[in-house]
């Protein structure tokens, strides 16, 4: 194939594999994240509370989650073609739709982080939806992993709240709050009488420990895709 006819193409080949990754309710969820974002902001606004980054970042992550939830659930499930005889269907099709799952939530990142500065406080829109990656990342290859295992949306979306639940209880405990084990630590939300230099070193730890997990949960996910004529 040409440089001309792969540009070409370049355009339908997104356009096909964005239908299938984003297709259904996923409008649904963008919605709710919306509604979820809007309805945190006026609360905040509202009580008059003392706004800072850590507060946006805490704004912002429960939508977040929300909308890397469908895709990684529910996008094998919508997978309808028949492209079994490709070599390396698995990663060079579904690793691809993993990339754009992930760019088009970062860029609904920005605009949110965007709206957050215009009516809350302003922040680094780039440094702020690159740090919510991180766990975006590793729920989301985590969701895609156990939908390869379970072959069923719905069982994914049940295994995923209880390990949401899980999660939310134990980073609560004074144990992993601040440690980076901590997959919901909040990098800008800096202890009292921690040291800059420590708590740094903590929020780089966690952000390889997330990046680590989170390939470790796309490869599994991947190489179960040999058998993924079960889910179709």
């Amino acid at each position: 194939m040409t440089l001309k006819q792969f540009i070409y193409l370049l355009p339908r080949l997104v356009k096909y594999n964005l239908k299938i990754i984003f297709a259904g309710r996923f409008i649904w969820f963008l919605l709710a994240a919306f509604l979820f974002f809007a309805y945190f902001m006026f609360q905040i606004a509202w009580s008059r509370s003392e706004v800072n980054e850590g507060v946006v970042y805490n704004l912002l992550m429960f939508p977040c989650v929300l909308l890397v939830f469908y895709p990684a659930v529910f996008g094998i499930q919508n997978d309808e073609d028949s492209l079994f005889g490709i070599p390396d269907y698995k990663y060079k099709v579904w690793g691809v739709r993993l990339l754009m799952i992930y760019v088009a939530i970062f860029v609904i990142l920005i605009v949110f982080s965007w709206l957050a500065t215009l009516l809350l406080y302003p922040v680094n829109l780039l440094e702020m939806s690159a740090q919510l990656m991180f766990p975006i990342l590793f729920f989301g290859n985590l969701a895609f992993m156990f939908s390869t295992i379970t072959r069923s949306g719905n069982g994914t979306a049940v295994l995923m709240i209880i390990i949401g639940i899980a999660l939310l209880i134990f980073s609560n405990t004074p144990l992993i709050e601040r440690s980076f084990w901590n997959i919901l630590l909040n990098p800008f939300s800096i202890p009292r009488n921690s040291l800059p230099v420590i708590w740094e070193s903590i929020i780089i730890k966690s952000r390889i420990f997330l990046l680590v997990a989170s390939t470790i949960w796309m490869l599994i996910g991947l190489l179960n895709l040999q058998k993924r004529e079960k889910f179709v």
